[in-house]
């Protein structure tokens, strides 16, 4: 069947955004709609989330009980631009790949923890681990604002699956509207600046511009 996503009508939806706009300690209802999703992300990125302690809980498929129970090979890795690299970067990383099965193959046959340990030590950042993360949506604004833009593409994918969730653009997303009184300041600091031998042409200049944002206040 189709997903139940409650309605909130206009006059909620005012209230809501007004709240979230005004800062975290008037939108704490953000910490009260919970999210829980499986992630699989490469343990670089794991490295940075792991960084959002408050309002967050992660389960993971280990990967110091499970790294030996199937054959690693190249899929199991998060590589960007595959395209890119040339064909000496892929010989280093599935030399690398082949050294790290040999270990695997090694702890399964003898279970000497020596090979184990060797494993875990070379293995590459770019494992990738699922977890279950749960968190609310306070937490999942603050991840968005802070890392929509960052150089990661995983950040780039969780941020889309935010926006994806219920309201999650009207929520997680929301950015309160810039004051007009904002605008006028900066296009008054530039007519300064751009007529700044000429004062009367500043005053006209000023004039139309204030009757313009007038206009679009009274919208």
């Amino acid at each position: 069947g189709k997903d139940c996503i409650p309605y909130i009508g206009p006059k909620d939806m005012k209230l809501a955004q007004a709240m979230i706009g005004a800062g975290t300690d008037e939108s704490k209802f953000l910490r009260q709609i919970f999210v829980s999703m499986d992630i699989t992300a490469p343990l670089y990125w794991w490295k940075e989330f792991d960084t959002y302690k408050v309002g967050t809980v992660a389960n993971s498929c280990s990967t110091m009980h499970k790294i030996d129970a199937y054959p690693i090979t190249r899929e199991m890795f998060s590589w960007d631009n595959e395209e890119e690299m040339d064909s000496e970067f892929w010989v280093t990383v599935d030399r690398i790949i082949a050294e790290c099965e040999r270990l695997r193959q090694l702890y399964k046959e003898t279970g000497e923890k020596k090979y184990w340990r060797a494993l875990i030590q070379i293995l590459p950042e770019s494992w990738m681990q699922k977890r279950t993360v749960t968190l609310n949506y306070q937490v999942a604004r603050a991840q968005r604002f802070a890392r929509k833009d960052h150089k990661l593409t995983e950040w780039h994918t969780l941020c889309k699956a935010y926006e994806n969730l219920p309201y999650g653009k009207e929520f997680i997303c929301y950015e309160k509207p810039k004051k007009i009184s904002a605008l006028l300041a900066y296009v008054f600091d530039k007519l300064d600046i751009c007529y700044a031998d000429n004062f009367g042409a500043i005053l006209e200049e000023k004039e139309i511009w204030k009757n313009i944002i007038k206009h679009f206040e009274k919208e």
